[in-house]
């Protein structure tokens, strides 16, 4: 931000980065929440649905942990982190992005952070113990959902952008 007659503006370049994160973020939170809605409304927990058969499957799960299911018994724990991490790419990893790859990557992760913070506050069994909707199975290698697919993608993003800007 600059100060401009005692006034604060942003910068046009920083303030598209930023209306670039608040339109992917959304988007994505959105297409996350309602492929889990389409997910408990269609599927049967302990019956698959094939869609490329022997490799990947629509298959409900509730999970209570982190990735591959680890850390069943710390689901408070990631609940805060979770919501410590949202505050602080809100409040100050937003604010200074100036890179639209890293905008890119900072929205995809701000919707997969909000997206399975979503499911640990609201659903069963209580506020910070709900268990994350997974549906998207990869025959030997795990179920995740359209929120995990967006942290992944984000932690590429940014490494990516890490590595160039550290050339420019």
């Amino acid at each position: 931000m600059r100060v401009v007659s005692g006034a604060t503006s942003v910068s046009p370049s920083r303030l598209g980065k930023r209306v670039l994160i608040g339109v992917l973020a959304p988007l994505l939170y959105s297409a996350d929440q309602v492929t889990k809605y389409l997910a408990e409304s269609n599927l049967v927990v302990g019956e698959p649905v094939p869609v490329v058969p022997g490799l990947l499957y629509w298959s409900l799960h509730y999970n209570p942990g982190a990735a591959f299911s680890m850390g069943t018994q710390f689901t408070v724990a990631l609940s805060v982190l979770a919501l410590v991490v949202l505050v602080g790419l809100v409040t100050v990893v937003v604010p200074r992005v100036n890179h639209w790859l890293a905008a890119v990557g900072t929205g995809w992760l701000v919707a997969g952070v909000a997206g399975n913070l979503t499911d640990r506050l609201l659903r069963e069994p209580g506020p910070f113990q709900g268990h994350v909707v997974d549906f998207v199975a990869v025959r030997g290698f795990a179920i995740f959902n359209v929120a995990d697919m967006c942290i992944t993608g984000a932690a590429i993003l940014l490494v990516v952008w890490s590595i160039r800007s550290e050339r420019m």
